[in-house]
């Protein structure tokens, strides 16, 4: 890691200089960064990257992973941006077969789990669930908000754990135990997480739901009152591990500048600022975490998982099939 540390910050230090050996009239005015709808970082955190090499970093978002994907496939080549922020491990081989990427590397990492609503729990003197098989028991019938995993990155992982979790053999069967027991399809994480789930701010009647395990930080900091506890939990065997990829497209017009991009969101100051914005884990070791993300954020000791090939192979003839289950 080390090495690593050191080759970024001596990668940075010949990009600076190759950009500034550069005429003014060479280096843009603005740089875009394409992301993902739920990229919310930190007012003012890219000013340091305007005050080094001149650019205003323009962030524009492009629908949930999925969706972003398909449109930065379209473009391949001829992109939109030039840099783009948040494909994960279910859709970076689809980015790659697409060649929508110059080059990428990880930027953060966390798990994709099913949250909990404790107070819905509690106050219904209701047990929680603990596993998958739980889910389709008739005392949680229509208690599951799910994303679509067409275009979402977390709805996909879920899709993905239970396929590893129950086999080739039986995860159709699950998921149409799953539906028979009224689970909820949304489109993307935002419209399940702030509107169909109990414990967020939408308040809606699901009190479980596909999120992150790193989401109770989140409603702890956003707490209209102060919390002494975080209001909603992570059901630990339900988690599917998470990493997402920052890279520069292909066909940018601006490789130097997007190529330093890169290297300021992995360095230690971008980085740092991730988990009480974006709710990940820096991939940067240096990256200090803070303190309502040490207490409150869950990092499952196992997690369900698929390595890149596997899910490239598969990913059309999975999606297929759950979509004839949902028909």
């Amino acid at each position: 890691m080390k090495k690593i540390l050191a080759l970024l910050i001596a990668g940075s230090a010949l990009a600076s200089c190759a950009i500034q050996s550069e005429s003014s009239n060479d280096i843009p005015k603005e740089i875009t960064l394409i992301a993902y709808d739920a990229f919310t970082p930190e007012k003012g955190v890219f000013d340091d990257f305007t005050t080094q090499y001149g650019p205003k970093v323009n962030v524009v978002t492009a629908g949930d992973t999925g969706a972003m994907v398909s449109k930065a496939i379209l473009t391949a080549g001829n992109p939109e941006g030039d840099v783009i922020f948040g494909i994960d491990n279910t859709f970076i081989s689809r980015a790659v077969s697409g060649k929508v990427l110059d080059e990428y590397q990880a930027v953060d990492e966390g798990d994709v789990c099913v949250n909990f609503d404790k107070s819905w729990f509690a106050s219904r003197n209701i047990a929680v669930p603990t596993t998958f098989e739980d889910f389709v028991k008739p005392q949680y019938k229509g208690l599951l908000s799910v994303e679509d995993p067409v275009n979402s990155a977390p709805g996909f992982a879920f899709l993905l754990a239970s396929i590893h979790h129950f086999g080739e053999d039986r995860w159709q069967t699950y998921w149409k135990q799953l539906k028979a027991n009224s689970v909820r399809v949304s489109a993307d994480w935002t419209s399940a997480y702030t509107a169909d789930f109990s414990g967020s701010t939408g308040k809606g009647k699901y009190p479980l739901v596909v999120s992150y395990g790193s989401s109770p930080p989140a409603e702890v900091m956003f707490a209209e009152i102060p919390l002494t506890d975080a209001p909603t939990g992570v059901i630990t065997s339900t988690c599917f591990h998470s990493v997402e990829y920052v890279g520069m497209l292909r066909g940018t017009k601006h490789q130097k500048m997007a190529r330093a991009l890169v290297e300021y969101l992995l360095a230690k100051k971008f980085q740092e600022s991730m988990p009480t914005t974006l709710f990940v884990y820096p991939v940067n070791k240096a990256a200090v975490l803070p303190e309502v993300f040490t207490k409150y954020a869950v990092r499952p000791t196992t997690t369900e998982t698929f390595d890149a090939a596997t899910i490239e192979k598969n990913r059309d003839g999975w999606i297929d099939a759950w979509r004839n289950i949902f028909l």
